[in-house]
């Protein structure tokens, strides 16, 4: 069910958000003037290693103008949906992460075993609720292995459309209220 999930929701957005993307492309192409795509190595479910495809938003790793702007809403994201198609991804699971990451948060052990038997996803709860310490992570990540179903899925799609929007921040300040958040 869930794979049928996200082949039918990565076809309704990568229909949905075709012209934003071809504009995005043609920013990135003919007003920056680098590549429209990055691809990146990360490390799939049964720790398969794949390609990622994201929208350029680097050069000399410095955020480009419309770079800075794609990744304070998440945007840059979008051309993951391709991942998913392929079946490298799910809509929503752990952050596909490089080697590097795996071997610098140390969760190539047994005991970190469990976060290989999901699919990475383009947001799931770490991305949305997460910072970037490794425990919040992975506490996150497990939350999601353990209660993962449809309904839960439809509710963080819900939540990246909003980080889409509105940016990280202000739907983090409204999940968690009046918390201050950083």
């Amino acid at each position: 069910m869930k794979r049928l999930f996200d082949v039918i929701f990565s076809l309704l957005a990568l229909s949905v958000f075709a012209i934003p993307m071809c504009v995005i492309a043609f920013l990135l192409r003919c007003v920056e003037r680098h590549p429209v795509f990055f691809r990146q190595e990360r490390i799939g479910q049964n720790k398969k290693a794949f390609s990622i495809l994201k929208f350029q938003t680097l050069v000399n790793d410095v955020p480009t103008p419309v770079g800075r702007h794609l990744r304070r809403t998440g945007v840059d994201e979008w051309a993951q949906f391709f991942n998913v198609l392929k079946g490298d991804m799910s809509i929503v699971g752990p952050r596909a992460l490089t080697p590097a990451d795996v071997e610098r948060l140390g969760w190539n052990d047994e005991f970190h075993a469990v976060r290989w038997n999901v699919k990475p996803g383009i947001s799931g709860p770490a991305q949305l609720y997460g910072g970037q310490h490794r425990k919040t992570s992975w506490f996150w990540d497990t939350y999601y292995i353990v209660h993962q179903n449809l309904k839960l899925d439809f509710c963080i799609v819900v939540a990246s459309f909003a980080v889409n929007i509105f940016g990280k921040l202000r739907v983090r300040k409204i999940i968690f209220k009046n918390r201050r958040l950083k």
